[in-house]
C-alpha cells in the first residue's frame, strides 16, 4: 500500500466525518445563537433556556438525518471493504 492511497483514504475519511459533524453541529449552532439574541434583547441569563433548544434541536436532527448518517458510513466502510484487495496488492 503506497503512502497516495493512504493519503487518499485518511481525506476521503476526513471529509465524511466533517459532512456528518458538520449536518449534526450546525442545526445546533444556529439555535444556539438564536437563543442567545433572545436572552440579549430580553436580558433573560438562564442557563437551561440557553440547553435545552440545543439539546431538542441535535436530538431531532440525529432522529430525522440518522439514517442518511448510517447510510453514508455504511457506503464508506463498504467501499473500503471492497477495495481491500486492490490496496493490499
Amino acid at each position: 500500500m503506497s503512502p497516495d492511497i493512504v493519503a487518499e483514504l485518511a481525506m476521503g475519511a476526513l471529509r465524511l466525518i466533517i459532512l456528518l459533524v458538520l449536518v449534526l453541529i450546525v442545526p445546533s449552532m444556529v439555535v444556539g445563537v438564536l437563543v442567545s439574541l433572545f436572552q440579549a434583547a430580553t436580558q433573560i441569563n438562564e442557563q437551561t433556556m440557553s440547553f435545552l433548544p440545543r439539546l431538542v434541536c441535535t436530538l431531532l436532527v440525529i432522529g430525522l438525518a440518522g439514517h442518511w448518517v448510517a447510510a453514508q458510513l455504511m457506503q464508506y466502510t463498504v467501499g473500503i471493504f471492497q477495495r481491500a484487495a486492490q490496496l493490499v496488492g
